[in-house]
């Protein structure tokens, strides 16, 4: 569990504190610092043949973060690196310094004239100066030193968050003088900033060291997850030999005006290359639907249409009077709704449509890009995204997607959500239409399986945007440009990929 929840820093603290009354607070320090020097060790291994000789700098804030720092260098220095502490401020963690220097470790203030040269040669470069308790930008000297880090040729490890970013926002207030780190060594549980961006940028690859923390149910309502294939893989069930294709979930797609035709192949494509068992389309792009996806019955609108468990609505619907028409009859359907793109552009100009989205019962989930957003909330989206996107689920009475460089879900309560499996090539134009129509399919399946239950359409929500992010890595695999139709191919292959790992994780034999 701790590798895919991610505590704010009060959570993460009030844990902590729970843990000290069974064990002491150096112990799990000495938990943190041995995973730091043994990942060291092998980084030294693996770039220069071993870690004796290896020029190993560590940068010493006055928190517990240094202490981690200077408790792993005594590790390394014992190995037989030749270890220097920069200190940072007037304080020092007293035992961590006389561990490393016990060793055989050196320490020095790190305003001192050797600092600059010992950071440029250095093989390795532990970032020590602040943690979960940091705020705003680093000043001097510690500013000084993020940007030698950053010139430097070492590998660089950060303790626990790259200094310089905010564990609980992601914020990055000065980028030119935050750590870049190769690995982020974190204790405990994830941090937000290691997976929301533009912090994660600076975090590097990310390793989670277990240190007994009781991660309750408490927690995680309030924290943010991360989605992996083994979180995918419960919305992914294979049907069984008795679901036919209603039993699977019918979703329906209304999309795709006269001038934005392609919108109602690409969300119907991606309805049908979902686990639903049966797609409807409503709208003005009949003809293309059907020759393109013969399985796919068609009408002229969402009255029309027929039952489904779950609408989407937007993708290239246009703005006029009969898209309008659409999106109110979809906010008056009693089932879960998907609402993309024009639809998100009507909603957020109509205070009459925000009422009726705000009085529904069913699931809404509201798929803004960043722009789209701002227009919904009336704001510019920034300093802390994931209390934005619960901000917006409370006024309006939805779930939001907002659609990124890493994807966030959040709804009024509970847990918020993140995806990062997407390369960057999935901004492409089209790619959210097959996104939108791979949604409702998820959504529609969980609604027949747990009909009215809201947690299910915020988790099929996360799960269609990992399933989305691994279809553009297998669109991406050979290194070429991409379109939205790449990524559509790919989507039922990334659906059997995740389906396969989570059984060989759990010792199913995938061909039974």
């Amino acid at each position: 569990m701790y590798e895919t929840i991610a505590c704010r820093a009060a959570q993460v603290r009030a844990l902590e504190e729970r843990a000290y009354r069974f064990v002491s607070p150096g112990s799990l320090m000495q938990k943190v610092a041995f995973a730091i020097a043994t990942t060291g060790a092998g980084v030294l291994r693996e770039r220069r043949g071993g870690v004796y000789g290896a020029r190993v700098v560590l940068l010493v804030g006055t928190g517990d973060n240094g202490g981690d720092a200077l408790f792993a260098g005594a590790g390394l220095a014992r190995r037989g690196a030749q270890v220097h502490g920069l200190v940072v401020g007037e304080r020092v963690h007293e035992a961590g310094l006389a561990a490393l220097k016990a060793a055989g470790g050196r320490a020095q203030d790190a305003t001192s004239g050797s600092a600059r040269a010992r950071i440029q040669t250095a093989d390795l470069i532990i970032d020590g100066i602040v943690g979960i308790g940091g705020s705003g930008p680093l000043r001097a000297p510690a500013a000084d030193l993020a940007a030698l880090v950053n010139d430097a040729d070492g590998y660089v490890i950060a303790v626990d968050l790259p200094s310089g970013v905010d564990c609980d926002t992601g914020a990055v207030a000065h980028p030119e003088h935050t750590v870049i780190a190769d690995l982020t060594v974190t204790s405990g549980c994830l941090k937000p900033a290691l997976i929301v961006m533009p912090a994660a940028l600076y975090a590097g690859d990310i390793e989670v060291v277990d240190i007994g923390l009781d991660i309750g149910l408490a927690e995680v309502e309030e924290s943010l997850i991360r989605v992996d294939e083994r979180f995918a893989a419960q919305f992914l069930q294979r049907p069984s030999a008795l679901d036919d294709k209603f039993s699977r979930g019918v979703v329906g797609v209304a999309s795709g005006a006269p001038a934005y035709r392609g919108a109602a192949v690409l969300s119907t494509g991606g309805a049908r290359a979902g686990i639903s068992g049966f797609v409807r389309y409503a709208g003005r792009s009949t003809h293309e639907v059907t020759r393109a996806w013969p399985d796919v019955v068609c009408t002229d609108s969402i009255s029309t249409a027929g039952r489904v468990q779950c609408w989407v609505v937007g993708p290239g619907l246009g703005t006029d009077d009969i898209a309008r028409a659409e999106v109110s009859a979809a906010l008056r359907a009693d089932v879960p709704l998907v609402l993309d793109a024009d639809a998100l552009t009507l909603l957020a100009a109509d205070e009459h449509l925000r009422e009726l989205c705000r009085s529904r019962v069913a699931s809404t989930v509201l798929t803004p890009h960043r722009g789209e957003f701002e227009r919904l909330a009336g704001r510019s989206l920034d300093e802390d995204p994931i209390a934005h996107l619960t901000a917006l689920s409370s006024a309006l009475g939805a779930t939001i997607l907002l659609k990124g460089a890493t994807t966030l879900i959040a709804g009024k309560s509970g847990p918020a959500y993140v995806v990062a499996s997407g390369p960057a090539e999935l901004g492409t134009a089209g790619s959210g239409d097959v996104l939108a129509g791979l949604m409702g399919s998820l959504i529609a399946s969980a609604e027949v399986a747990t009909p009215h239950v809201g947690d299910d359409a915020i988790g099929a929500a996360a799960v269609a945007a990992y399933v989305h992010g691994i279809a553009g890595q297998l669109a991406t695999a050979d290194g070429h440009t991409i379109t939205s139709a790449d990524v559509l191919e790919h989507v039922p292959a990334a659906i059997g990929l995740i389906r396969r790992s989570s059984e060989v994780a759990d010792g199913v034999d995938a061909r039974s």
